[in-house]
């Protein structure tokens, strides 16, 4: 690792705000992230680097440490009233920050995650959780949130069935998550990507990494990192005060329907990776996607998007595999199902999204799917899914007919018919895993 003693400064910022900036990184191997922790600290050693250890969180008690380029501040055990990420999050993580800032006003900040914990998580906190009446931003500018992937390690945990239960570092005791499932959440939500290290099969499969990661996440910036010595100054122009992160951008299964890009369509493989986008206006006939569902998925590392079933034509349905296996849920209403007067308590990202592909007998319900994996058949996999969509005489029978399909899917994906849902308003949800029989 070289540095030089030029550290950035907020006289780098692109505007005059003074709030202290934050860095969030996230990874699930945490030698990589603290790797390029430590290369920022040797960039700027006033930087305040804040990590939390989990390893005890499960009996109420997490492990503070502060320390800046120049050696420890804080190493102090907490107490918590429960035992779980997100009150580690609220009642230790942003205090914390909220109280460096005071302390140490010119000084900006790291924030290192631990690795079961997902970046959109820290995101909802501090967008929703107040520290002495309130927002963190007031006090911190959160300049990006950016996620360290290890290359050695990569494709083996992409393609874990494994969960955090049985590996035992669950962040709580109902945390059931697979480990394949929080490592495509901290690349999808992160607006920069790392890839630290080298492939153990060569600079072809380190490549070839680099090219799945562009494919899973084209909206964010992608840096590589693989030689033994690292530029530390260079590395840090690269990830601090970048103005990366946009608060407003939704999760990754609400992209599609709030208009933002939920994937790229690159059906010639590079380095064997291929990206296949399906969209369709027609609804899928329940028992036929239900037959295909481990087929469409053979060789995919990861798929995602929404969809509609013809026999619950009222909801959004997410669709999200990692891992080995599909997750299905509900994420709301269509528009076209709700009364106009409750259009108002939807995002105006969402009502703009559809108004734009606003179809006169469809409404704004569609299907929008993305296919992630080595070697997939992109021509196969769209006629499959093409195969799974209502014929002609079945969309003349008509909605009221739809409704009578048998559904293999009926009661996984309720719509609170009384209210809106939460996920009507922000469009995003947590999914749960449905491989009906």
């Amino acid at each position: 690792m070289s540095s030089s003693p030029q550290a950035p400064t907020h006289a780098a910022t692109a505007d005059a705000d003074t709030r202290p900036s934050l860095t969030v990184l996230s990874g699930f191997w945490p030698a990589a992230t603290f790797a390029v922790a430590r290369t920022l600290l040797a960039a700027d050693p006033s930087l305040l680097l804040v990590r939390h250890d989990l390893t005890g969180i499960r009996d109420g008690v997490v492990r503070r440490l502060v320390r800046s380029g120049t050696g420890i501040i804080e190493d102090e055990q907490v107490d918590l009233r429960h035992g779980c990420v997100s009150c580690t999050l609220r009642e230790d993580v942003l205090p914390t920050l909220a109280r460096l800032t005071r302390s140490h006003p010119d000084n900006d900040l790291v924030l290192m995650l631990p690795e079961v914990v997902e970046p959109e998580a820290v995101a909802a906190a501090c967008t929703h959780c107040l520290v002495d009446g309130a927002p963190i931003t007031e006090l911190i500018r959160v300049d990006s949130y950016v996620t360290v992937l290890d290359a050695e390690h990569l494709l083996d945990g992409l393609a874990s069935t494994d969960d955090l239960t049985t590996l035992g570092i669950q962040a709580a005791e109902d945390d059931h998550r697979g480990l394949a499932d929080v490592v495509v959440r901290q690349i999808e939500y992160a607006d920069t990507l790392v890839l630290w290290g080298q492939s153990r099969e060569g600079e072809f499969d380190t490549g070839r990494l680099s090219v799945l990661l562009q494919r899973m996440a084209p909206w964010a910036a992608h840096i590589r990192v693989d030689g033994d010595v690292v530029d530390a100054n260079a590395l840090t122009r690269q990830l601090r005060f970048t103005h990366r992160h946009r608060p407003e951008t939704p999760g990754v299964l609400a992209r599609g329907l709030q208009g933002y890009a939920l994937g790229t369509h690159d059906p010639e493989p590079d380095c064997g990776v291929v990206s296949a986008v399906f969209r369709a206006r027609r609804p899928f006939h329940p028992q036929r996607l239900h037959d295909v569902l481990e087929e469409v998925n053979a060789e995919v590392i990861r798929s995602r998007g929404h969809l509609w079933l013809a026999s619950q034509p009222d909801t959004v349905v997410a669709w999200e595999f990692a891992g080995g296996g599909l997750a299905m849920g509900s994420l709301g209403h269509w528009l076209v199902s709700l009364p106009e007067d409750c259009w108002e308590h939807v995002c105006d990202q969402r009502r703009l999204a559809a108004a734009l592909e606003w179809d006169p007998y469809y409404g704004d319900r569609h299907q929008h799917l993305v296919f992630i994996g080595l070697d997939i058949d992109p021509v196969e996999l769209h006629r499959t899914l093409t195969g799974c969509l209502l014929t002609d005489a079945e969309l003349a029978d008509g909605e009221e007919i739809w409704r009578t399909y048998h559904d293999p899917f009926a009661g996984c994906f309720p719509l609170n018919v009384e209210k809106l849902t939460d996920t009507d308003t922000d469009t995003d949800t947590d999914t749960e895993g449905v491989q009906p029989a």
